[in-house]
């Protein structure tokens, strides 16, 4: 593998790792998001649902990064 290759794939892999850290900190706030939402009953039922629906999006585009590339950032 030449110098440039390396460089290429290892700038793709940490392009890769930051955009799942990216991706669980939306899942975080998404969370905190939805928590503070069901605290207060006035909250829409839609808007919850809504919400609960997008992290389930952001969890399932999480995994599969992790699956593609074996990737852990813990």
């Amino acid at each position: 593998m030449g110098c440039q290759e390396h460089l290429t794939k290892e700038t793709s892999y940490m392009s890769m790792i930051t955009h799942l850290a990216e991706l669980e900190m939306r899942h975080q706030a998404l969370e905190e998001e939805i928590n503070e939402a069901l605290a207060h009953p006035s909250t829409d039922d839609l808007k919850i649902a809504e919400l609960k629906r997008r992290k389930l999006q952001l969890k399932d585009q999480i995994t599969r990064l992790r699956q593609g590339d074996s990737v852990s950032i813990h």
